[in-house]
């Protein structure tokens, strides 16, 4: 059997679906699954035993023309089953062109007559972590194909590979930039790409840089997307302390190799601090304006910083008043909270 897997759109959402996909290998344990996805998400799940393989795409501005080239490119494949995560209707209109006769994924923007499994939202949706909607797609598939429900039984697993090679190389990268091997390395992730205001102020990570440094020996690395890179440099800028700057020098899977072989993570809601746990990194994030019961990272490896306000969360990208669930979160707080996680 061949099973194409449609993957999701965002770093964050990626990391969140390996559960899922990890339970579509259990109950599919001799088929030949292939991850069809964005570019990018090659460098978190190329070392994943979970797939077979991985077939990467990039949009154009011509959503009709993709559609027919995807779908052109699909047929080729002659695929079983089609599994699709995200929730567009682009999606499922890619599988159907091309003739995957079965087609899974939940009956959002009106995309249901697409769907021979059409899967309704659960009653649930805002109320769980967002792991199991991906989890929920997998178990209504195992109902339907073998008409048992084992799916939702077993807990959540995220641990995904990073090989030997790439943590070698990630080291080497991270000395020929400076950074002492032999001290403890905190990593910050000071962006957000889609929210401005899930960013902490650059002044707060600047004084946390100067802290770590200071009180902890820590040798401190900001890392991030291109176009993250301008509040990395408001934060080196503000540091009293200079911290070493990855961002925007290293791909994606680079990055993820680079979060294997620290110490620590401490970001803002990103992908980043989806990524770092699942790769066994201890992580910190610092929450705002989102839902940590829904979309915090799962592992327990991972902690979270907030403060309780009346306006949050609010889901905004941008603040329209003070950032008060932001700004009320002190460098001190934050930087205690690490040093107890370093020191265990």
């Amino acid at each position: 059997m061949k099973i194409l897997v449609r993957g999701t759109n965002w770093v964050g959402d990626a990391v969140m679906t390996i559960p899922a996909l990890r339970e579509l290998r259990r109950i599919f344990p001799n088929a030949e699954i292939t991850l069809y996805t964005r570019s990018w998400a090659r460098g978190i799940f190329q070392d994943a035993e979970f797939l077979d393989e991985i077939l990467v795409f990039d949009k154009t501005k011509s959503k009709i023309k993709d559609a027919f080239s995807q779908s052109n490119l699909l047929k080729d494949g002659n695929y079983d089953l089609a599994v699709l995560l995200p929730n567009s209707f682009e999606s499922a209109l890619i599988a159907k062109l091309a003739s995957i006769p079965q087609r899974f994924g939940y009956a959002k923007e009106g995309r249901g007559f697409l769907l021979t499994g059409a899967i309704g939202i659960p009653v649930w949706k805002n109320l769980r972590h967002e792991v199991y909607y991906y989890l929920n797609l997998i178990a209504e598939i195992e109902k339907s194909f073998f008409k048992t429900q084992t799916v939702l039984q077993n807990e959540p697993r995220f641990d995904l590979a990073v090989s030997a090679q790439r943590r070698a190389e990630a080291r080497k990268i991270l000395e020929e930039n400076g950074v002492d091997l032999t001290r403890k390395i905190v990593a910050l992730g000071v962006g957000s790409t889609n929210s401005r205001a899930k960013r902490w102020q650059t002044e707060s990570y600047a004084e946390l840089n100067d802290l770590l440094q200071t009180e902890l020996n820590a040798n401190v690395v900001l890392v991030g997307a291109k176009d993250e890179a301008d509040v990395s440099t408001e934060v080196y800028e503000k540091s009293k302390r200079k911290p070493y700057v990855l961002t925007g020098k290293t791909n994606l899977a680079e990055i993820v190799a680079i979060l294997s072989e620290i110490n620590l993570l401490v970001s803002n809601d990103m992908g980043l601090a989806h990524i770092a746990p699942a790769i066994g990194t201890k992580t910190l994030v610092i929450f705002g304006p989102t839902n940590e019961k829904t979309t915090r990272p799962f592992p327990e490896i991972a902690e979270i910083v907030r403060k309780t306000v009346e306006c949050s969360p609010c889901m905004l990208r941008d603040c329209p008043i003070d950032h008060r669930c932001m700004t009320r979160i002190s460098p001190q707080e934050v930087f205690e909270r690490a040093a107890i996680i370093l020191n265990h």
